[in-house]
């Protein structure tokens, strides 16, 4: 693994987290004051999406609740808890004690669907998807496979979602982690491996999840820790990012069905875990 400083400056980037969860809700606040003032379209039409990112890591085990707790509480607005949409990374993966999936369950319970929580293949990047939204379809696409002491194998998980309240508005959440060490500058005996497999799964994400979904008219928001900073775009000149730095990421690329994205804040909430925040893109999505 990478020093922790380092790790930090790269899940960082340009962006700088907020010190309390407190801090965040406040600034939440202060958008839905905005969004109140920005006339009858957004009370009426616009529905709020928080989407969050959020590697838990395995540095200080002792803080896996907190963080996946503090992610559940990353909004609040108007003293009403936000639901997040979640792309989690890093679930089990080097701390197999199963508490991490138990601490999801546990904060992310019967009111969202916790997809792959659990899952031999693709428990190390499940979702939790408010019920706010209906899970319509959901897959799992292998990125590559690992190597002993490297690397566990890499997957993207996909999840076609529509709003309960107006199942027109449709579209895709995927979430993934990419292998690490890449494009860290250090040199190990696996760095050709690891830049081989960054870049096979830098396709798939591209042809077999962005590709393949557009291509049927979905916009994809999708999330995940690339561990490479800045990352190049998926989609030139399509692709949007909520932050322009950093190995943790949130996008979206739009899509033909006439679901409508559009991206109000960004923030960041601490986990004390590692050298990872969790990212914050506070967005709106409409039938068009």
């Amino acid at each position: 693994m990478e020093s922790l400083s380092r790790r930090r400056a790269l899940a960082l980037g340009s962006g700088a987290a907020l010190g309390t969860a407190g801090i965040l809700a406040g600034a939440a606040g202060a958008d839905a004051a905005r969004a109140r003032a920005d006339g009858p379209e957004s009370a009426g039409n616009w529905q709020r999406l928080v989407v969050v990112t959020a590697n838990v890591g395995r540095d200080h085990r002792d803080e896996r609740e907190r963080a996946i707790r503090d992610v559940r509480h990353a909004v609040s607005i108007d003293g009403e808890l936000a639901a997040p949409l979640v792309g989690w990374q890093e679930i089990g993966e080097g701390d197999d004690d199963g508490k991490e999936a138990g601490f999801i369950r546990k904060h992310f319970g019967s009111s969202f669907h916790n997809l792959f929580v659990g899952d031999k293949v693709a428990g190390h990047v499940p979702i939790s998807v408010p019920r706010t939204f209906n899970v319509v379809d959901r897959r799992v696409t292998f990125a590559h496979g690992g190597k002993a002491d490297v690397s566990p194998h890499r997957v993207i998980t996909e999840a076609v979602l529509e709003l309960a309240a107006d199942p027109q508005v449709r579209f895709v959440f995927a979430n993934t982690h990419y292998v690490a060490g890449a494009w860290n500058g250090k040199n190990d005996p696996a760095e050709a491996w690891r830049i081989k497999m960054w870049r096979r799964h830098f396709r798939k994400h591209r042809d077999d999840v962005l590709k393949h979904w557009h291509d049927k008219g979905y916009p994809v928001i999708w999330t995940g820790d690339v561990n490479r900073s800045p990352m190049p775009l998926l989609v030139p000149k399509k692709e949007n990012r909520a932050f322009p730095r950093g190995i943790d990421q949130i996008a979206w690329l739009p899509g033909t069905n006439g679901t409508e994205l559009r991206l109000k804040r960004t923030a960041s909430v601490p986990m004390h875990v590692d050298g990872h925040d969790a990212r914050v893109a506070v967005m709106q999505i409409r039938r068009g």
